[in-house]
C-alpha cells in the first residue's frame, strides 16, 4: 500500500488535518482541540498498511468512533481534538500498532480494541460534526441531527436500520453511502430489494422477463442510483452486476461477502424473510435496512419483519437503530405537516378504540 509524502487522513467530508511538522495552521473546526504527534516505532511499510487498513478504512473508523481526527506522514501521526480523546486515540493506535505486527487487522479486530479502550465516543447523544459522504454528483450531507446519526452509524456499524415515515431520506442517505463505499473500493457490490409484497411476491404470474416483473416496486431504488451516478453509469454497472436491484425473495440461499446491501419497505417483509435478509450478510459487507411501520401492507394476522427484528436485536452489539421523526422530513413543507395530521388521527383512534 502506497503512502505518499504528503498522505493524510480524515473523517468523511472533513477538511484535511495537515501533517505534522509542516508549519501550517489547524483547520477552524479544531478550536478549543489540541494536537497530539507521536511517531510508530520501528519503520514497516507492511505493519504501517495493516494498521491504516484497506482504502485506511481502519483508520477512518476510529476517526469516526473516537471524534478524533488523524493525519499521518508515514509512521509520523498527529491526532486531533479533545484532549482526553487525542490520549485515549494515542494509547489505542501504539496498541493497534503492536498488534499489527502479529496479526491482520479487520474491522472485527478495531471494533474489538475501541470496545476494551472504553475510547467509543459513538454514544446515543454524540454527533460527529459535519458527517458527510462524497459521491461524483457532489457532497451529501445529513440535515438535522437524525440524519447525522444515521450517517454516522452506517460508517460503524455492520448493520444498520432506519425507521419512520417516508420523506425522511432513509432510503436516499443509504444509497449514498453505498455509492460512496462502492466508489472508494470498500465494496464491490451494491445490492438493493424491496418485498414485493403488493404482488404477494408471486411474481411468475407478471407478463415479461423479471426485470420487467419486478421494475414498479423497484422504481425508488433506480431514482436514488440515477440522482448519485447518472442514468448511463447505472446502465453500465448494473449489465456488469456490480449493482443488483431485485425482489427479496431472490436473496434466499446467498452469501454477500464485500457487498453493501439496502433492503427498503422493511416493514412490508414477514419475520422469516427478515431473518433470512440478515443471515445473508457476509465478511466485509454492510447492510442497511429501511422502513416505516406505519406502512404495513401484510395481512392483519402477520407480524411485520421489521417490527419483529426491532424487538430481538435492540441489543445486540454491532446493530444499529435510526429512528426519525415528521421534523426529519426534507420534502415539500407539507409533507411534514400531512404525517403529523395522520399520527395525531391514528393517535386518537387508539385512544379511543374501534367505533360501532
Amino acid at each position: 500500500m502506497p503512502y505518499s509524502a504528503q498522505a493524510s487522513y480524515s473523517p468523511r467530508g472533513r477538511a484535511s488535518v495537515p501533517c505534522p511538522d509542516d508549519g501550517s495552521r489547524l483547520n477552524a473546526s479544531t478550536a478549543r482541540t489540541t494536537a497530539t504527534d507521536f511517531t510508530l516505532q520501528p519503520d514497516d511499510v507492511e505493519r504501517l498498511a495493516n494498521l491504516a487498513g484497506p482504502f485506511d478504512a481502519h483508520l477512518r473508523q476510529l476517526e469516526l468512533r473516537l471524534g478524533v481526527e488523524i493525519a499521518n506522514r508515514g509512521q509520523v501521526f498527529r491526532v486531533t481534538g479533545a484532549p482526553a480523546a487525542t490520549a485515549r486515540t494515542e494509547r489505542l493506535l501504539r496498541q493497534l500498532w503492536e498488534d499489527a505486527a502479529v496479526e491482520t487487522l479487520d474491522e472485527a479486530v478495531i471494533h474489538l480494541r475501541i470496545a476494551e479502550s472504553g475510547a467509543d465516543q459513538a454514544s446515543p447523544g454524540y454527533v460527529p460534526q459535519d458527517v458527510s459522504i462524497r459521491t461524483k454528483r457532489g457532497t451529501v450531507r445529513g440535515r438535522g441531527a437524525n440524519q447525522q446519526k444515521y450517517l454516522h452509524a452506517i460508517a460503524t456499524h455492520d448493520v444498520n436500520f432506519g425507521i419512520g415515515p417516508a420523506g425522511t431520506g432513509k432510503t436516499f442517505l443509504g444509497v449514498a453511502s453505498a455509492v460512496e463505499a462502492l466508489n472508494e473500493g470498500r465494496v464491490h457490490r451494491l445490492i438493493l430489494v424491496r418485498p414485493a409484497v403488493e404482488a404477494g411476491e408471486k411474481l411468475g404470474f407478471l407478463p415479461g422477463d423479471l426485470t420487467q416483473k419486478v421494475d414498479p416496486y423497484l422504481r425508488p431504488l433506480y431514482d436514488a442510483l440515477y440522482e448519485m451516478l447518472g442514468v448511463e453509469k447505472v446502465v453500465k454497472l448494473l449489465e456488469k452486476n456490480v449493482i443488483e436491484i431485485a425482489p427479496l425473495a431472490y436473496m434466499r440461499g446467498r452469501t454477500l461477502n464485500d457487498a453493501f446491501v439496502i433492503l427498503d419497505e422493511a416493514q412490508n417483509t414477514s419475520i422469516e424473510q427478515m431473518k433470512m435478509f440478515l443471515t445473508r450478510i457476509g465478511h466485509g459487507s454492510t447492510a442497511v435496512v429501511t422502513g416505516d411501520m406505519t406502512q404495513i401492507d401484510l395481512p392483519r394476522h402477520q407480524k411485520s419483519g421489521l417490527k419483529d427484528a426491532l424487538e430481538v436485536l435492540r441489543n445486540i452489539d454491532g446493530i444499529s437503530f435510526t429512528f426519525f421523526e415528521s421534523r426529519d422530513v426534507v420534502r415539500h413543507p407539507l409533507v411534514a405537516r400531512i404525517v403529523n395530521a395522520y399520527d395525531a388521527r391514528d393517535a386518537s383512534d387508539s385512544e379511543t378504540g374501534p367505533k360501532g
